[in-house]
């Protein structure tokens, strides 16, 4: 399984960004498909989430509202649309997926087998 991530750039505050990620290699609608970022001298964070099959979401509290995540199961593809973005948003914005993660999982990294390669978002006040 490889995960690819592209998408990210500059951008001011206020403004929004899509970021996507393709999975290559296995059946992609079986992948339950997550965000997550990581700023400079901070832990990696959750972001977002979307199961397999079914596609339910789930959001971390700080991008509830703002950020939508969605995906293209033809095309393999995971998106994140980041609306009114603030410098708190900057980090490098990395993609994950799994195949069998049980719900309370979701937000934790270790729950995810396979990683991108990350895509840096900066935000300009």
């Amino acid at each position: 399984v490889q995960l690819q991530a592209s998408g990210g750039g500059l951008v001011q505050a206020g403004g929004s960004l899509r970021i996507s990620c393709t999975l290559s290699g296995q059946t992609f609608r079986s992948y339950t498909l997550g965000w997550f970022r990581q700023a400079p001298g901070k832990e990696r964070e959750f972001v977002a989430a979307i199961r397999a099959n079914g596609g339910s979401t789930h959001y971390a509290d700080s991008v509830k509202g703002r950020f939508i995540i969605s995906r293209d199961n033809a095309k393999n593809t995971v998106y994140l649309q980041m609306h009114s973005l603030n410098s708190e948003d900057t980090a490098v914005y990395y993609c994950a997926a799994d195949k069998s993660i049980i719900l309370s999982s979701i937000p934790s990294v270790s729950a995810y087998d396979y990683w991108g390669q990350g895509t840096q978002v900066t935000v300009s006040s």
